[in-house]
């Protein structure tokens, strides 16, 4: 594993080469230096779920079954991770490779072979460059297997959580949960989950996607003196939001929760359309961006 760190005048991340991995991003204050990303435990030689933020690829999530039909072809898959399902495709389990850096940048280069756990042959790219207080993620994705497959993105970031930590992000429906933790019903935003106006999360268990998101979400840490504002690329037109709580993992003390952008549905595989999903021909390729932007108050 290595790990680079990116630069900026007032900010700085960590990222390493297992899983493309982000072990945290602080940015400079007047009362000193604070993070935008929950800091990665152990000193991000953890598990991949106790790093601060990690690409999604070749889908996020879960898939139900562990098998999908795509023209007119079974695919099974292999549970990862201790999960029951293949949990969040590959990415975030392997070492990937640094093809390009910078200062205050870096691309790092997945070249993924298909196995009997999984059928995708790819090569993933995820770049992070700093710009003051911002940072852009850049994530694709190239089908370089002999046959067509759907394809997902997403990433997967851990922020802070506070007493009166509040998030906006406008979406049409939400995905209710059911056993195993996947989605059953497509439903209107609930009360209790309506972050189309600035809210607070709900107390206890989050784990619902989102679907009709205009790509724009923003995160206030009023006792902070922070807000973080996100830009996502169209084709993230989903999000998962996700809180644990103490009767679930013991573990848990308030201090995070996720905010998911996604290109498709949980489990969406086996949903009509597939849940936007992308099918891609061999050499095709799926990109998107997205933009974090601190705001000092």
């Amino acid at each position: 594993m290595d790990v680079l760190r990116l630069r900026t005048d007032v900010a700085e991340l960590k990222l390493s080469t297992r899983g493309a991995a982000v072990l945290g991003w602080e940015i400079d204050m007047s009362v000193g230096r604070r993070p935008l990303l929950r800091p990665a435990r152990h000193g991000g030689d953890g598990a991949p779920d106790e790093t601060s933020a990690f690409p999604l690829v070749p889908f996020g999530n879960r898939v139900g079954g562990n098998a999908f039909n795509f023209e007119g072809r079974v695919y099974q898959l292999t549970p990862n991770a201790g999960d029951r399902y293949r949990l969040h495709g590959d990415g975030w389990l392997s070492d990937w490779s640094i093809e390009a850096g910078t200062e205050s940048s870096a691309t790092l280069v997945l070249r993924h072979k298909a196995e009997a756990v999984a059928p995708w042959d790819y090569v993933a790219r995820q770049t992070i460059a700093l710009h003051g207080r911002s940072l852009a993620l850049t994530l694709s994705v190239e089908n370089t297997g002999a046959i067509a497959l759907p394809f997902g993105l997403g990433w997967h970031p851990y922020f802070p959580m506070t007493p009166r930590t509040r998030l906006t992000a406008p979406a049409s429906s939400i995905w209710l949960e059911g056993a195993n933790y996947l989605p059953t019903e497509e439903v209107p935003v609930t009360a209790d989950l309506d972050f189309r106006k600035v809210a607070p999360l709900p107390d206890g268990w989050v784990n619902n996607g989102f679907e009709g998101w205009n790509g724009c979400a923003r995160i206030d840490w009023p006792e902070r003196g922070l807000t973080l504002t996100i830009d996502a690329d169209p084709i993230f037109s989903r999000y998962v939001v996700y809180r644990p709580d103490t009767a679930r993992d013991t573990t848990y003390a308030d201090d995070w929760f996720c905010f998911e952008p996604m290109t498709h549905t949980v489990d969406g595989f086996r949903m009509a359309g597939m849940g936007g999903l992308v099918p891609l021909a061999p050499g095709e390729c799926l990109t998107g961006r997205i933009q974090l932007e601190a705001v000092v108050r």
